[in-house]
């Protein structure tokens, strides 16, 4: 028999897969520790006017998709109407089954809209109508749409020069949702970046004082770092290609300062050092004040110059790096370990090649204090889907402690983006019920259910001490 389309058991192959999501994940409060979510948008709570604002707007999957489907440029990223915009997406869905888009799409239009119906050109245009209107209620506000889906704690992605206002501001407010800032240095460790000197000027100006040294940076952002604190931030993010194992004194990082201040040609192996440097010591920073570390490590950007000069980064030109990891990651990591200076730590891989790489290393530095102290991270990016994170959960069955998974996050730009808990909890469950149902784990419903929700919530909310 042809089950429905996305029906209540969707993704759930067998009756104990159906018990454990609706019994134990379906109906859980979700913390959402890693995003790229407008903090502005959600402390003044706005109303989006368009389905395509909410939906399109900034979200590289699609356009990506859109692009692969012969869509001219102009419909994606340019200056063509909103409806005209939503009408070419609708017209790709179709295209899109079997990619995880076509999921997410009709997910989303289900559990924030209630439309069942599928999307595509024939559809388009009533779809658009009856989802801009619903937008204009007040449950549709940006804190509405979060509610719908039970979302509990938000960690915004934010740069050390951020003002953190809107964080002041919800910090202050009477919402039940809990907006925390993440600590994301990014434009500072990568020295030969085009922005480094645009954001040490920044820095300067906050700070009321000239950078001119290694040591003066890293007081900088110590200082920015005690501010994110005072706001309850409990993360640190870095978004890099890999980490490297090099050696490096102090004096040597002074001088590649003044280099890079001078646009003096640096070398690779001088970009390499200062990175390691300023990880090295924000590391030790983080450790000091119970944060959590992140690395998303691997991804290869702006691969197209062409729509890099167009648009600008970060617009769907990326893709999956072929770096070395491991050696890097192991120096950096027993260097903080062995001398008890190792933050709670989360580590995402971008290359499928190196999943049991990444799931063996975090087993390395565990020391007792904390369950799951390093942790090898969700499905991230590129292998967000089911054949990735079945991939993911999987090898971190074999290779580590699955129940002590911190779980799901929706690494997203859009605020209808959080069904991907929901397809998350669904692949979970399906796994676990299928085990049971063929022997391999015993029918001990309640602490599976008890595993599922640790996953799912429990985990994430003791680690992070949100």
């Amino acid at each position: 028999m042809i089950k429905p389309f996305l029906n209540d058991d969707f993704l759930l192959q067998n009756s104990t897969a159906e018990r454990l999501y609706h019994d134990y994940a379906k109906d859980l409060p979700i913390i959402d520790y890693h995003n790229h979510l407008s903090p502005d948008e959600i402390a003044n709570d706005i109303t989006f006017s368009t389905i395509t604002d909410v939906w399109l707007k900034g979200d590289h999957y699609k356009w990506r998709a859109m692009r692969a489907n012969g869509i001219d440029e102009e419909y994606i990223t340019g200056k063509t109407s909103d409806r005209d915009k939503f009408i070419k997406w609708a017209e790709t869905v179709p295209y899109t089954m079997r990619n995880p888009l076509y999921h997410w799409t009709h997910l989303e239009l289900q559990r924030y809209f209630g439309i069942q119906e599928v999307l595509n050109s024939n559809s388009a245009n009533k779809i658009y109508d009856e989802t801009n209107a619903a937008l204009q209620s007040p449950d549709f506000t940006v804190k509405g749409l979060l509610g719908k889906m039970k979302v509990e704690v938000i960690c915004t992605t934010d740069h050390p020069t951020d003002s953190l206002e809107f964080h002041q501001n919800e910090l202050n407010s009477e919402s039940n949702l809990k907006m925390l800032p993440t600590f994301r240095p990014d434009k500072f460790i990568v020295i030969d970046n085009p922005e480094f000197l645009v954001y040490l000027e920044k820095l300067e100006k906050i700070l009321s004082k000239d950078i001119s040294t290694f040591n003066d940076l890293l007081s900088g952002l110590e200082n920015r770092i005690d501010f994110f604190h005072s706001l309850g931030c409990q993360l640190a993010d870095h978004g890099l290609s890999q980490l490297y194992n090099v050696s490096y004194s102090e004096r040597k990082l002074d001088e590649i300062l003044q280099k890079r201040l001078s646009k003096s040609f640096l070398h690779p192996e001088e970009i390499q050092s200062f990175q390691m440097a300023c990880l090295y010591h924000l590391a030790i920073m983080y450790q000091k004040r119970n944060w959590t570390m992140q690395f998303h490590l691997g991804a290869i950007r702006n691969n197209s110059s062409r729509l890099l000069h167009l648009i600008g980064a970060d617009v769907g030109a990326d893709s999956i790096g072929d770096f070395p990891q491991a050696e890097g990651l192991s120096v950096f990591l027993n260097r903080l370990d062995a001398e008890e200076k190792l933050a709670k730590t989360i580590l995402y891989n971008l290359n499928p090649r190196d999943n049991e790489l990444f799931a063996t290393m975090m087993g390395n530095f565990n020391d007792g204090s904390v369950a799951g102290k390093v942790q090898w991270g969700s499905a991230w990016w590129f292998l967000d889907q089911k054949d990735g994170m079945e991939k993911q959960i999987n090898t971190l069955s074999n290779m580590g402690l699955l129940s002590r998974f911190v779980g799901m996050l929706t690494d997203s730009r859009s605020f209808l983006s959080f069904p991907r808990h929901e397809y998350f909890r669904r692949i979970l469950c399906n796994l676990l019920g299928q085990d049971v149902e063929n022997g391999e784990l015993p029918n001990d419903i309640k602490w599976i259910g008890k595993m599922v929700e640790d996953i799912c919530y429990r985990n994430a909310k003791q680690y992070f001490n949100f």
